[in-house]
């Protein structure tokens, strides 16, 4: 394809013969070029993509996308544009045509991993070729990729949708990270339908305020779809209203699922240890559903996923029925096994305050004895969150046992001093091993285990190095031993 057509689909205008330039492929990974590549260099977080033009120059790179106002030292045609990261994003769609004819995304803090799977089940119930996109890899029917970003980057995620589509995928959930829409990751998927869960203290590492983290969330639906589109809104989050209120002035049908919702209503809730029985309104129906999974997190999580799918059109008896059936994704409140008197121990990814927040809110209402919550924060991340954390864990616990998630490159006694300064009477355990196998050893008959942080991993990552960890090893150790 000539790079002309493929900029023009992207918003950059080539002039002369570069514009006939036979282009086969994008990329901003001077490693990953390959000869006839567009080479886009972005200015990241961590190095400038503009020190590996010469490398990309080297490898056969057809031409270089640079940021306007860049200099660039190179033999190739030069392509400036004031957004590089979004022409990247439209290119790679323009090369590698094709997707789901159905494609939806959620974005919020907690929420998105299960909101996809969700969907998907819930798609999948109703006869649809589905799958999901995220944090836990790719799910479609006959594939299971596992997975580490939350939105993969636009190149990869193109190729993927492509793949999909040609495999028969008619349908497909995928989360938007705030990191993803603020570096234009989803630009170039073509979405019927987006949703917003809730918002809370995550990824201050990265923005710079609360209202900038927002902002970025928002992108979703300000940016990225068309006019009157579905806008499915979780109603019962702080941020709900300023969610819909940003919806709407971009022109979005807002669709606001919950205990003050519009579209979906919840009416009526009971808590059971494996399970919830709730009331819903959907216009003049009324439905009472069985969901199979505790926490009143999944409830919500449910309500957003049924949203998607009735405003992409899904069977409305086939969809309700379809809750009846849920799984719960990998990590999330994920019931591993019990003691022999019948403590429950369980593994939640929540690794941020308002996720913790819910989990332990969830678990209380059928523990009669002790919550034990196993809790750590993650190194070079938002350090501010860590006595949040430590606080969170102590308020809704009786027993808190502090020890280390993925310390990456900092001092893991460091991050568990900054958690135990707001944790009174916590205990520290560094050694997660350990810390896991001395909850379980205090566990009686009544009590509720809460491993947190790392949900679905299975490695824990120390220095550069990640080492094989699974919680769910180490619980299930713990309770044979």
């Amino acid at each position: 394809m000539k790079l002309g057509d493929v900029l023009c689909g992207a918003g950059v205008r080539v002039d002369g013969a570069a514009a006939q330039i036979d282009v086969t492929g994008v990329t901003s990974d001077s490693r990953q070029v390959k000869p006839g590549d567009l080479f886009v260099a972005l200015s990241g977080v961590k190095t400038d993509g503009g020190k590996f033009i010469s490398d990309a120059e080297g490898k056969g790179a057809a031409a270089v996308l640079v940021q306007s106002g860049a200099s660039a030292m190179s033999a190739l045609p030069v392509i400036v544009s004031d957004d590089p990261r979004r022409a990247l994003a439209l290119a790679a769609a323009v090369l590698h045509p094709g997707q789901p004819e159905t494609m939806v995304a959620v974005t919020g803090t907690a929420g998105k991993t299960s909101v996809a799977s969700f969907t998907r089940q819930i798609w999948a119930h109703a006869g649809l070729a589905a799958a999901q996109i995220g944090t836990t890899g790719v799910i479609a029917p006959g594939r299971i990729d596992e997975g580490s970003l939350t939105t993969p980057d636009p190149v990869t995620l193109q190729k993927l949708l492509a793949e999909l589509k040609g495999e028969g995928v008619t349908h497909a959930a995928m989360e938007a990270s705030s990191h993803g829409l603020d570096q234009r990751r989803l630009d170039g998927v073509k979405l019927s339908a987006a949703a917003f869960t809730n918002l809370g203290r995550d990824h201050l590492d990265y923005h710079p305020t609360m209202e900038d983290y927002f902002a970025c969330k928002m992108r979703l639906f300000d940016t990225l779809m068309a006019k009157g589109a579905p806008a499915v809104i979780f109603s019962d989050d702080e941020w709900s209203d300023k969610a819909a209120s940003a919806a709407r002035k971009a022109g979005l049908d807002v669709r606001k699922v919950g205990r003050f919702g519009d579209y979906l209503v919840l009416k009526r809730v009971e808590h059971y240890r494996d399970k919830q029985v709730a009331e819903i309104h959907f216009g003049d129906d009324i439905y009472e559903i069985h969901l199979p999974l505790a926490g009143d997190f999944q409830i919500a999580n449910a309500l957003v996923s049924l949203g998607l799918t009735l405003s992409t059109g899904a069977d409305q008896e086939k969809a309700f029925d379809a809750l009846d059936h849920l799984k719960g994704a990998p990590g999330r409140l994920e019931l591993v096994g019990k003691t022999p008197d019948g403590a429950l121990c369980y593994v939640d990814y929540a690794h941020k305050p308002d996720a913790l927040t819910n989990v332990l809110t969830s678990v209380r209402p059928f523990t009669t004895g002790r919550i034990v919550t196993v809790v750590g924060c993650g190194g070079d991340r938002d350090k501010g969150k860590r006595p949040i954390m430590g606080e969170v864990a102590t308020r809704l616990s009786d027993v808190v046992i502090v020890t280390d998630d993925n310390p990456r490159s900092e001092d893991p006694a460091t991050i568990r001093a900054e958690i135990m300064a707001a944790a009174p009477g916590a205990v520290e355990i560094g050694d997660r091993h350990e810390a896991i196998r001395h909850a379980v050893s205090l566990l009686a008959a009544g009590d509720t285990l809460i491993v947190a942080g790392k949900g679905h991993e299975e490695g824990q990552k120390i220095g550069d190095v990640v080492l094989p960890f699974s919680d769910h090893e180490e619980i299930r150790n713990a309770l044979k031993g």
